[in-house]
Order: C-alpha cells, then sequence, then structure tokens
C-alpha cells in the first residue's frame, strides 16, 4: 500500500504549535494549494488542507513561518474521528508531514506579486532564484542551486568533458 502526498502552497494562517502533556510539539496548520484549472467564473481556485506536522519540524515551522509563507512538505494521508460537543461523529482528515521545506526567504511578504516562481525539485537539477531557508526532517545534502539568470556554460568553449563517475546511471 502506498499513502504519500507531495505538496506546495501557502499557508493560509500562522502555525498553532501545541505540546502534548509529555512535551511534545505538534503544529496544525493549512495550506492553500491551487487547482490546475479555473473555476467557472474564471477565478483561480484552490484547495485548502489541513495538515500537522510534530517536534522538531513542528517547532521549526511555528518559529520561522507566518500566513502567506509558500512551503512544500511530504507525508502521508490520516483519518480520524472523534465524537463533537453536540454527540455526533466529526470526521478528519489530515496530511501529517514527514518532510517540510520553507520555499522562500523568512522575510518575504507572501504576495504572488512580489514573490519569485520556485521549482520543487530536489534530484532534478531544478532552479531557485534564492535558496530556502530550511529543509527540515528530510535529506539535507540537497545539490546547491544556480540563478536562473546565470548560464555556468555560457563561456565554455567546444564540448564539456563528463566522467563516467559523474553519471548516475
Amino acid at each position: 500500500m502506498i499513502n504519500r502526498v507531495v505538496l506546495v502552497g501557502r499557508l493560509t494562517a500562522d502555525p498553532e504549535l501545541r505540546y502534548t502533556p509529555s512535551g511534545i510539539a505538534s503544529c496544525k496548520f493549512r495550506v492553500a494549494v491551487n487547482r490546475t484549472f479555473k473555476g467557472q467564473n474564471g477565478e483561480q481556485e484552490a484547495d485548502f488542507i489541513s495538515c500537522v506536522a510534530w517536534r522538531k519540524q513542528a517547532e521549526n515551522l511555528a518559529n520561522f513561518m507566518k500566513k502567506g509563507n509558500l512551503i512544500g512538505l511530504e507525508g502521508r494521508i490520516q483519518t480520524g474521528s472523534y465524537e463533537g460537543q453536540d454527540g455526533k461523529r466529526v470526521y478528519t482528515t489530515d496530511v501529517v508531514a514527514d518532510s517540510i521545506q520553507f520555499l522562500e526567504p523568512r522575510n518575504s511578504a507572501g504576495s504572488s506579486q512580489s514573490t519569485p516562481n520556485y521549482q520543487s525539485s530536489t534530484n532534478t537539477g531544478g532552479t531557485y532564484q534564492n535558496p530556502p531557508q530550511g529543509n527540515y526532517g528530510g535529506n539535507n545534502n540537497q545539490p546547491s542551486y544556480t540563478r536562473v539568470d546565470e548560464d555556468p556554460f555560457a563561456h565554455s568553449k567546444g564540448p564539456i568533458e563528463v566522467s563516467e563517475d559523474d553519471l548516475p546511471f
């Protein structure tokens, strides 16, 4: 069975950090993820997805990110239920984050007009206009990224030598 979720979106509110009675950090947050199509009225539609992070990841998210910040996360869907105040059963669906990446600088306003576009890519040589501020809970040895407007091969003459040791296959 496979239960994996990958999301890139903006925080809909400041993350809520709490601690369990045994002292484990927990952070609930929602991510607005744009749909790939426009609605009937021509406006961009989005899904608002409930998520939760635990431990150091939760503390980092609450300490460094705020409403409007762009994040990427990988995790799994978890469903549950509880009895509401009116005695009826309430069903929940959350994404439990295993890895969270901050995809823009901490001081960014989070507005789509002033925010550069980022590609969330760790293994395919994707480019960032600015490096992410953190990668928590995942693989921290990502390749270094070059700016979009800097071509590392712009001034090379002739073919580029590549050793067999540099090939991933």
